[in-house]
């Protein structure tokens, strides 16, 4: 498309008051990965968006030549003079555009349909959604027919993945963006997450949205990414001492729409926190509160798996068990030796009816 006629467009577009959409792709060499991303969202998303706002890291000379070489109209090319990191280099392509909504991508993603007037429907049905993530082959293990449906068809989930999500442009401004505290990466995405979840903003998950995700092709793994890891672990952590409430919910038979409000409440401000409720139940239940709501069998094998778990990363340790009253009196008897044992806060909600 003329560049002049596509800058019409996208002026009448924007007396119509039709929400408009830029994609934002930060860049760290990987140019082969790079050149099919932009090619992809070219191909498959281009008659959705306005423009393509490349930000390159720094990269290597291979990497920035390709990318001088683009011939898309739709694409604006920024060279960075120093590396900055993943979360800096967002902000800053996100500050050139003035679209209602922005699409970021990581540079290792490749698109195969066109899955963003789905992502804008689910943002026009529900004002009070920020984010929206396509599923792909991240969330292939995921039964999404066990978790309800929001307006405009998504799943809610408490926890932002940052390789792909359409983001109010707005709301993204108004919170600062990424956190550059975080440097290089890693968390950074977690954190903004959470900055939404507090401020009452909801996230999703789009089943029928679908994108590929190469994970760890972008911005690089150098040997000392574990290392960074951890510090930023332990920063989103001392920032949020809430997200390691880690709870054991042992129920029986009882499905979700059977239990009261008052748990279910409490269950929503510990996955705003960044805490986590680990379901377990003798059968799985139909249905699930939010994606990352785990629910598995309530076996010794998983509850000793998970106790373990907590051995080797604090922030996963079990802090607090909750029973529903169908349990047997033999294994709420275990769970309170158990907690006795380890200093473990056990509840009981014996109010709700069992069925």
């Amino acid at each position: 498309m003329p560049k002049a006629l596509r800058s019409n467009l996208s002026d009448e577009i924007i007396e119509l008051g039709i929400p408009s959409v830029d994609v934002v792709i930060p860049v760290y060499n990987a140019p082969d990965l790079t050149r099919r991303c932009i090619d992809s969202v070219v191909a498959h998303l281009g008659q959705s968006i306005r423009y393509i706002y490349v930000q390159d890291d720094a990269s290597g000379a291979e990497t920035r030549e390709m990318l001088d070489q683009l011939a898309y109209e739709c694409v604006r090319v920024h060279h960075s003079v120093k590396n900055q990191g993943f979360g800096l280099s967002v902000n800053e392509a996100v500050g050139r555009s003035d679209a209602t909504y922005v699409l970021v991508l990581n540079s290792d993603t490749e698109s195969s349909e066109d899955f963003l007037p789905m992502l804008c429907a689910a943002m026009e049905a529900d004002p009070k959604l920020a984010v929206i993530i396509p599923s792909g082959n991240y969330y292939a293990e995921y039964d999404f027919d066990r978790y309800p449906r929001q307006p405009g068809g998504y799943v809610l989930t408490h926890r932002l993945r940052g390789y792909a999500f359409l983001i109010r442009r707005d709301v993204f401004q108004k919170i600062g963006g990424f956190d550059p505290v975080f440097g290089r990466g890693y968390y950074e995405d977690i954190d903004l997450g959470r900055r939404l979840d507090l401020l009452g903003w909801r996230m999703g998950v789009h089943p029928a949205a679908s994108i590929y995700h190469k994970v760890g092709g972008s911005f690089g793994r150098s040997l000392s990414y574990l290392e960074l890891v951890r510090h930023n672990r332990n920063l989103y952590f001392s920032r949020y001492p809430n997200a390691k409430r880690n709870i054991l919910l042992f129920s029986n038979n009882l499905p979700l729409e059977h239990l009261p409000t008052d748990l279910l409440n409490e269950v929503e401000v510990i996955f705003r926190e960044g805490g986590c409720v680990h379901w377990l139940t003798r059968r799985p239940v139909p249905q699930i509160w939010c994606l990352h709501m785990p629910n598995r069998s309530m076996s010794l094998k998983v509850v000793i798996e998970l106790a373990l778990h907590g051995w080797l990363r604090p922030d996963k340790r079990v802090s607090e068990i909750w029973m529903l009253p169908d349990i047997s009196p033999m294994l709420r008897s275990s769970l309170l030796l158990w907690g006795r044992m380890n200093e473990i806060k056990i509840r009981s909600w014996d109010n709700i009816v069992a069925i």
